[in-house]
């Protein structure tokens, strides 16, 4: 085969979302098939007619639209089931199938079923990751490949896809690997082609080591939950590729173009693969922080509050601490605790810096206490009302309103207004008095949050007007 063009495939079945194992065999396939010059084709094995749903593989095509992965032809198989009934004929006049009456469908009656006759033979083949592998096909008995003349299953119609497509490489996951001897004993049965070479990608698995399944795992094993959950599609693309294979350094991103130049398939280990979400978020947080702030905008807007707008002098404010806080998009929807991302994704926010609802004090103000004012190592009313006040002294003078009460006369305080120019004004009164003492009611009366920025970026992001307005209310709550 060393002479023909290489064309691979990926096979996916429409009873589901695109699986995240499945774009990552697609991902191997791709990249062995581009940096040898050949091919990649997309079949979606569609035979399974109770099982199969349009939009199923409508979300397929979609999740590989997203991803950028462009295939060179795409087969629907149900379109070749002349071509299946025909080599299903074949078989049973060339004597490698016959005809079995023995399905029970209702009680006394009998369905005919084609079995292929097995020639009990051992098989060995050369596995493009697993190096030799061999089978002694006698244990598989005479298996079934239709279920009437009219009804080809999944062995022979994929073998003879494969024949007709002129597939020269199978690189597909481990889980296949039980099919390859019966799908080998029905090619040579054919006897057209020389079989291809097979190669089989090792198992994603769960933290716990178990295999990454939808049933035990929800939405987080399809491709379809990252990307309505604002990840980028280029790095899911970039941590897939590293599931199982490295560039052989410390290299962890690489666009496409350079999967397709490093990729190597006999380095693909044999083990299974642990599908660590913390590292997605990780790459994902990388190909965030190079987005420009036009692009940034553009993603985060499905994540954003409806009573934000992008376009006003807050959220210009905002946008750096957003951009540096989030590891996906579906996080900003967490910032704000304005409803939910999905859980799976929410449960991993924190671990990255993310603290549910910390912008939440943007739009207003969260109930509170007079209690909750009082720093825990001086809880008094009247201390924490008078360093408020001092607070509120300090803003006006930042506001150039009046230089009373500036903590340093000789300060410039009429430079841009920016979070490191409210904090110099401030800084000096809390280091004097106890950071804990003054800065503790100062953030509460921005808030009302236990966890929230610093209190001078919260300045800043409100503006002072808004802030003055908000250490007034907590005076006056002190007072009652």
């Amino acid at each position: 085969m060393s002479n023909t063009p290489i064309i691979t495939r990926f096979a996916p079945s429409p009873t589901g979302f695109l699986h995240v194992g499945g774009a990552r065999s697609a991902l191997f396939n791709y990249l062995y098939a581009k940096q040898n010059g050949g091919k990649i084709l997309l079949r979606i094995e569609d035979t399974d007619k109770e099982r199969n749903k349009p939009e199923y593989t409508e979300g397929i095509l979609e999740a590989f639209k997203w991803l950028g992965l462009v295939f060179d032809g795409t087969v629907i198989q149900s379109a070749n089931f002349a071509t299946h009934k025909k080599y299903l004929d074949k078989l049973i006049a060339d004597g490698h199938a016959f005809i079995s009456k023995e399905k029970v469908v209702e009680e006394g009656q009998r369905a005919e079923v084609i079995r292929f006759k097995n020639p009990n033979k051992k098989i060995a083949f050369d596995d493009m990751i697993k190096g030799e592998v061999s089978f002694d096909t006698t244990e598989l008995g005479d298996f079934v490949i239709a279920k009437s003349l009219d009804e080809p299953i999944f062995h022979l119609s994929n073998v003879v896809d494969d024949i007709t497509m002129g597939i020269t490489h199978v690189i597909r996951g481990e889980e296949h690997i039980s099919n390859t001897p019966r799908q080998i004993l029905i090619w040579e049965a054919i006897g057209e082609k020389p079989r291809p070479i097979y190669g089989h990608i090792p198992l994603l698995l769960a933290e716990t080591r178990e295999k990454i399944s939808k049933r035990k795992h929800g939405e987080m094993v399809s491709v379809e939950y990252y990307r309505k959950n604002g990840y980028l599609p280029d790095a899911l693309l970039n941590f897939l590729v590293l599931l199982g294979w490295n560039p052989g350094d410390n290299t962890e991103l690489l666009s496409l173009d350079q999967m397709i130049k490093q990729f190597n398939i006999s380095k693909v280990q044999k083990a299974g693969a642990i599908f660590n979400i913390e590292k997605l978020r990780w790459f994902d947080k990388q190909y965030i922080s190079k987005l420009s702030d036009a692009d940034f905008i553009e993603h985060a807007k499905l994540f954003l509050p409806e009573w934000l707008g992008t376009s006003g002098p807050t959220f210009k404010k905002l946008l750096p601490l957003i951009k540096e806080k989030v590891a996906s998009f579906s996080d900003i929807a967490s910032l704000f605790g304005s409803g939910s991302a999905e859980a799976g994704v929410n449960s991993n926010a924190a671990s990255a810096g993310v603290m549910s609802g910390e912008l939440r004090f943007v739009r207003e103000v969260q109930k509170y206490s007079a209690d909750q004012l009082l720093w825990k190592k001086n809880p008094s009313r009247e201390v924490a009302r008078k360093h408020l006040e001092e607070c509120a002294r300090i803003l006006n003078a930042v506001k150039g309103k009046s230089a009373e009460g500036s903590p340093d006369p000789n300060t410039d305080l009429n430079t841009d207004l920016n979070a490191e120019s409210i904090k110099s004004a401030m800084w000096p009164y809390a280091e004097v008095h106890g950071r804990g003492d003054v800065l503790w009611p100062l953030r509460m009366s921005l808030t009302g949050q236990e966890k929230s920025p610093d209190p001078f970026t919260c300045i800043y992001i409100l503006g002072i007007d808004e802030s003055l307005k908000r250490i007034e209310n907590a005076i006056e709550t002190l007072k009652d």
